[in-house]
């Protein structure tokens, strides 16, 4: 019996030993670090697609320095993996409302990813007060017929906003005669894009010497377009329901003042703040309307906030 003993504790020692030994080994020194992560962790170089084009008008891919700047947007816009499962994510929610209005007004399918690198899908606002999905300047929404004051700043309204969006494109594409060089005017401006058109002596967006902002714009908008249309290609894995998607609701039509949107909102079984992320284009407390002006309040359907 005291062999047996003697026996069972030496095996023991020896699964002792031989655990200690593989702890040592997986110890997270600099050489077992280094082979993990190189092992772990990849990062591939990307193919830039054969044939790439915004709106029908194709990409001089042939040319090294297209490819290049081309190249240098898909690998910024896959590798910036947070943002691209967001965009993905929202692009589910919104582009539903934005693809319609489009169409409507006869501007490219293509122009929503415009959209996608001004904001991100979502209510910015920019260092030069350019606001809501479309980041539309003050005067530019005021032009178009939308409402913008303290009280009311319609830019923040998804659906007006992108009918001015659509109205400005296509005076762009008009005045510059492509929609190239329309989406990168909505970035510097008409007067801008023909200043350098004929300062350079070009017809084209991709011959024209820009800043950086607007020579990297179009390059963005279709390396956006490339990832949202080939998830898998670039790596992003997700199911249909990790995408957001719209709450239901329906118009309230309101032609007096409110005083109180917080009473308001209690009307309709929601609160303040549910009233506001489905009309962000409220911008205070309550609501003026000293012209008794129809606006229509969205309200979410009954049982989606809980």
């Amino acid at each position: 019996m005291k062999i047996v003993k003697n026996a069972l504790a030496f095996v023991g020692l020896l699964s002792l030993c031989y655990l200690f030994i593989n702890a040592l080994q997986d110890a997270p020194t600099d050489e077992n670090f280094e082979k993990k992560l190189i092992n772990d962790y990849n990062v591939y170089a990307l193919q830039v697609p054969q044939y790439l084009d915004f709106a029908g008008e194709a990409l001089p891919l042939k040319n090294p320095d297209i490819l290049e700047r081309m190249d240098r947007e898909l690998l910024v816009n896959t590798y910036w993996q947070s943002n691209g499962l967001l965009m993905f994510k929202r692009a589910r929610k919104y582009f539903p409302t934005i693809e319609p209005i489009l169409a409507k007004y006869g501007v490219p399918d293509d122009f929503k990813y415009l959209a996608v690198i001004e904001s991100g899908l979502t209510n910015a606002v920019s260092p030069a007060g350019a606001r809501g999905v479309w980041q539309i300047m003050s005067t530019t929404g005021k032009e178009n017929g939308l409402e913008v004051n303290n009280n009311v700043d319609e830019r923040y309204h998804l659906e007006k906003a992108t009918e001015v969006a659509c109205k400005y494109l296509l005076k762009s594409k008009e005045e510059l005669g492509s929609w190239t060089l329309a989406a990168a005017a909505y970035n510097a401006g008409n007067s801008g894009i023909s200043r350098r058109l004929e300062e350079q002596g070009v017809n084209n967006y991709y011959d024209m010497l820009l800043g950086e902002e607007t020579g990297r714009y179009i390059f963005r908008i279709v390396a956006l377009k490339e990832i949202l249309s080939n998830p898998n290609k670039y790596g992003f894995n997700f199911r249909e329901k990790d995408l957001y998607s719209s709450v239901p609701t329906y118009k309230v039509e309101v032609d007096t003042a409110v005083t109180d949107f917080t009473n308001f909102a209690e009307k309709f079984g929601i609160n303040y703040k549910i009233l506001k992320l489905h009309n962000p284009w409220l911008r205070e407390p309550y609501l003026n309307n000293k012209t008794r002006k129809l606006y229509h309040i969205e309200i979410p359907k009954e049982g989606y906030y809980q």
